[in-house]
Formats: structure tokens, sequence, C-alpha cells
């Protein structure tokens, strides 16, 4: 089973950029799209709906904002596009968690918020953060297998960026955001399955778009798919696009033995 995720920022100017002429030659099974800042109405072009996929949209309410979606080869048995956690209506009104669900396993679309406009932001992030960590402990024990596609807007260790040391004062590097994945990695035992294989250094996801910072590889890795403990064993290959630049993150691609078997 093969899973992509990516943030797009813009699902428009992503498709302008090549992404959809890309996607079918990857053979995947599940594409998790983040930061799609459209509303489903804007997006009439088919290239949007593509040809043996059935196709979910999340939007937020504000137009050219946030937004995630799911493209699948199987139907899903059922989609859902709340949380249910009324102490975070941001899930729902900004448009940042989709989820389909297959039998007993269920593949999420996440995009987390960035603190890095402001304390205001960063403290709707933290908030965030503890109802995403209180809602993954609860549903630990359901007999349901996740993968959570997401920007999570976090780097966890200092393998994750290059410049470590300098932004450490930084949203996205700040030590409460990388003590929570240490907690959701450590005490509720969900596997970041990237590292799960053996990986060169400096694998990065975003680059900034300010100086050379791609093309000098001075990234972050902010987009993971974290797994349920169960699923750890069943990765098999993983791999960043950089070929092309279809946004300012990369595609993540994660091939796993079928985890419905």
């Amino acid at each position: 089973m093969r899973i992509i995720t990516f943030n797009a920022n813009g699902i428009r100017s992503a498709a302008r950029k090549g992404f959809f002429d890309w996607l079918p030659q990857q053979h995947a099974d599940v594409v998790c799209i983040q930061e799609t800042k459209a509303q489903a109405e804007q997006l009439t072009d088919p290239v949007f709906w593509p040809e043996g996929w059935d196709c979910y949209y999340s939007d937020a309410e504000k137009k050219g904002y946030s937004g995630v979606a799911i493209y699948s080869r199987r139907k899903p048995d059922a989609i859902e596009a709340s949380l249910g956690c009324p102490e975070c209506p941001e899930f729902e009104t900004e448009g940042r968690w989709l989820e389909a669900r297959y039998g007993n396993l269920s593949v999420i679309s996440l995009y987390m918020p960035s603190g890095s406009s402001g304390d205001e932001r960063q403290q709707v992030k933290y908030r965030l953060m503890a109802c995403l960590y209180a809602h993954l402990d609860a549903v630990r024990s359901n007999g349901i297998e996740y993968v959570i596609c997401a920007d999570w807007n976090i780097v966890h260790t200092a393998a994750d960026i290059k410049n470590w040391r300098s932004n450490q004062k930084n949203s996205g590097c700040l030590p409460e955001e990388r003590a929570w994945l240490d907690r959701l990695f450590g005490e509720l035992g969900y596997v970041d399955v990237f590292r799960q294989l053996e990986q060169p250094p400096e694998q990065y996801t975003w680059w900034s778009n300010r100086g050379q910072a791609w093309a000098k590889n001075v990234g972050w890795r902010i987009d993971y798919q974290v797994v349920s403990p169960s699923l750890a064993g069943k990765v098999r290959a993983t791999s960043i696009y950089r070929d092309e630049r279809f946004s300012d993150h990369a595609p993540l691609t994660i091939d796993y033995d079928n985890p419905l078997t």
C-alpha cells in the first residue's frame, strides 16, 4: 500500500507547477493533501477530480486558507471531517482534519497550524496540540489502526532541521513543541515511520522561499506519516520527491505492507 502526503501550499498553484502530471506515475493508493487554499466549488477543473480516484475535500470557511483533501483509489467505508472536539473548532472551521475509514484502518489528512505569525496563533497551535493528543490517546484502544499524514509544523530532533541551534526560539522548533512529539511517540507509542528505515542525512520536506534555501537544502522535516504501533513494522520504503518543485513542501511517499492484511 502506497500513501503520499503533500502540503500543496495552494492546490491550484501546485497544479500549475505540474503536481497532477506527476501524480499518476506514482501508483499511490491514498494521497493526503494539506493547505489546499480553495473551496471545492472553486475546483471545477477535472484535474482536481482525477479519474480513478474518489476525491474528498474539507475546506476552511475562510477563502484561500488552509484546507485538506484525500484522494483514494478504493472508496472509503466512511469519511469524517470533524475531530469532534468542541474546545478546538478550528479543526473543522479551518479545514484541518479529514479521515477516511477502510475497515479497521483510518487514514487521516491533518494540517496543524503554524505559530510563526505571532503569539496568538502559537497559543491556538498549543490548544490544538492538546486536543489532538487527547483524541489520539482516546482512540488507541478502539481496534482501529491509524496512518496520520500531516504537515505537523514541528520538527522533532536536530536531524530534522538544517539550522538547529539558530531556530530554538522559532515556532516549529520550540522545546514545548518538540516535547509534545516526544510524548506522542513515547507515552502514546505512535511511530514516525520515516525514521523506521535508515535515512541519509539532511532529509527535509519544507524549505523557506527566502534566500536560496531550496538550492542549498536549508530545510525542515515537518511532514510526517505517523502510525499506530501495530503498523510500525510494515513500512517497506520511504522517499521525499525533490526532482520537481510543486510547492515549498515536497511530497513524502511511504510504502507499507498492506495494513489491512
